[in-house]
């Protein structure tokens, strides 16, 4: 059964840094891509950035330079470095996972991910 838990959201000033990490169990990694998304109240879930089973990443243009996703697979946890954050961060964050042929992310769509965490708030002030 795979369950995917966030953690290290919270209330920033803009500016400031967060930390969002995903602890993921019940797969193998080696078959499955990871990502982040996003929702703000009345908008659609976006996506933040992937990370591919073997460690590549891609990252949304909206965040680039200020956000940066991660894995450490001995840890069975992907990460999301929030920088220089912005009041238009503020939204509901969540991890997914999504099982495909040797793990590669071919989508960012999130119909394309079956598995979903609870997800975290990230509230950022001016």
């Amino acid at each position: 059964q795979v369950q995917l838990v966030e953690s290290g959201g919270g209330s920033v000033q803009a500016g400031g840094s967060l930390r969002l990490s995903c602890a993921a169990s019940g797969y193998t990694y080696s078959n499955y891509c990871m990502g982040w998304f996003r929702q703000a109240p009345g908008k659609e879930r976006e996506a933040v950035g992937v990370a591919d089973s073997d460690g590549g990443t891609h990252i949304a243009a909206s965040v680039k330079g200020r956000f940066t996703i991660s894995k450490d697979n001995a840890k069975n946890t992907l990460y999301l470095q929030m920088n220089s954050l912005k009041p238009e961060d503020t939204a509901m964050y969540l991890c997914a996972a999504a099982r495909t042929p040797v793990g590669y992310c071919y989508s960012t769509a999130a119909a394309s991910f079956g598995y979903w965490g609870l997800g975290i708030q990230v509230t950022v002030s001016s």
